[in-house]
């Protein structure tokens, strides 16, 4: 399970318009350069304007429980749920209309954002569907080599999803857009204490990682069944 550092200061400015990132898998930081808009990124802050990026909701949107889960694109936790028990969720919870579901993404590192650009690339639509391909390559993305490489695994990801190169590029070079996420995911994370993933959070009260028959019992008991 992959654990936050401190959410201010995950990441540092290094110079015109770069940011080197401090994770805990790494304890280097290091510098981006030749890469998309969306790498290059400065480091946020409390005035960032978070309005324009949107939960990814699925399910009844006036369902009485609500689950989000806070995950992030290179957690390997993450994509075992999305892989396996997700499915099982979607059929029981979501596609029944017994809950609303929200996803909101953590950014541990910067392919964890990269990837989360290239999702939201396709808007609220194809979001979901985007996201599914991403957990099922993780393996293979995420282990790319070098960023520039990763970059590219991701580009085809969001190419066999249909976008277009056009788009793609302009979703990678957004660095306003990716700004925007990472002020959006320190505001949700300090809000509700994330400080690993996948975190559940089931009607206001957070959970850790755990199985689906755990989940279960903590969603059927807030649907009093």
């Amino acid at each position: 399970m992959q654990r936050r550092n401190m959410i201010l200061g995950a990441f540092a400015v290094v110079g015109l318009g770069g940011w080197a990132w401090t994770s805990q898998r790494s304890g280097n930081s290091t510098e981006l350069t030749n890469l998309p808009g969306a790498a290059n990124a400065q480091s946020t802050s409390a005035d960032v304007d978070t309005s324009g990026i949107t939960d990814m909701v699925l399910g009844n949107p006036d369902a009485a429980v609500t689950v989000t889960e806070y995950a992030s694109f290179t957690c390997p936790h993450c994509a075992t749920f999305h892989t396996g028990a997700f499915k099982q969720l979607k059929a029981d919870y979501i596609d029944t209309g017994k809950i609303k579901f929200i996803y909101r993404e953590v950014y541990f590192d910067r392919p964890g954002l990269w990837a989360s650009m290239i999702a939201r690339c396709g808007g609220t639509e194809k979001f979901f569907g985007i996201a599914d391909l991403i957990y099922k390559g993780q393996s293979e993305w995420a282990r790319a080599g070098e960023p520039a490489a990763i970059v590219e695994e991701l580009r085809k990801i969001g190419r066999l999803a249909g976008l277009e190169n056009a788009k793609l590029e302009a979703c990678l070079q957004d660095g306003e857009q990716a700004q925007a996420l990472m002020a959006w995911y320190q505001g949700n994370g300090e809000r509700d204490g994330i400080s690993s993933t996948p975190s559940f959070v089931i009607n206001g009260s957070l959970h850790a990682n755990m199985s689906y028959a755990d989940m279960q019992k903590l969603i059927d008991k807030e649907l009093g069944s």
